[in-house]
């Protein structure tokens, strides 16, 4: 599980990453919000714990940013703003959880293990940058924009977002997604063709291109 950290406090961040990571955690660490937005455009996270007192942004603004491109990410603020309207307008603007400091570390835990039992029950979802692929309804969208694949087009997207960002090569291909263990020329043309559609479709639209090839060796889908 691998949790976005975003608060400016050094002291704090310094203890939320260190008990994380001892509770079993990856953390990653933001120290402002435009870094924030920056680090959740380009990587997937299985949540957020978001500080509201950033230096320029509030941290409103990061929560607003994530949701405005559909992703469901759950949010935990961690905040000394304790009044009722910023809890409201805290849980109104996206947050899953409303936690104000000082608090209890076993407490933060048991709300993150809360959050992510909540997310997991919605169904296993691969997500990458605003790529979301869910795997039970077999739906993909990007930045809340539902993409039409084909079934071989849908599980050749799910079998290169598992390689990890590592190259997949057209043998690869062949044998994991066409069931075929013997290469020929025929079907390296269909994978071609394959991947074409997919990259048109997955990429078109969007500034941030995701599915790329590696000449002579394969494809990859990354984030650049």
């Amino acid at each position: 599980m691998n949790l976005l950290i975003v608060e400016d406090d050094a002291k704090v961040a310094n203890m939320l990453k260190q008990g994380l990571q001892e509770s079993g955690y990856t953390t990653t660490h933001a120290r402002a919000a435009q870094q924030a937005m920056e680090l959740l455009d380009q990587n997937a996270f299985d949540l957020v714990l978001l500080d509201l007192g950033l230096p320029g942004l509030d941290g409103i603004e990061v929560l607003r940013h994530l949701r405005a491109k559909h992703n469901s990410v759950p949010v935990i603020i961690l905040t000394a703003r304790d009044s009722v309207d910023d809890r409201v307008k805290g849980l109104d603007e996206g947050a899953d959880d409303y936690l104000v400091k000082p608090f209890a570390f076993p407490e933060l835990l048991a709300r993150i293990k809360a959050s992510l039992r909540r997310s997991r029950s919605e169904g296993p979802v691969l997500t990458l940058a605003d790529l979301k692929i869910n795997l039970v309804g077999r739906s993909v969208e990007r930045a809340g924009k539902a993409i039409d694949l084909t079934p071989k087009e849908f599980d050749m997207l799910v079998y290169l977002l598992r390689a990890g960002g590592q190259i997949v090569s057209r043998e690869m291909l062949a044998r994991d997604v066409w069931k075929i263990n013997s290469r020929a020329t025929p079907l390296d043309n269909v994978i071609d063709v394959h991947v074409s559609h997919l990259r048109d479709k997955i990429d078109r639209d969007f500034d941030l291109q995701l599915l790329h090839t590696v000449r002579g060796v394969g494809f990859v889908l990354k984030v650049p």
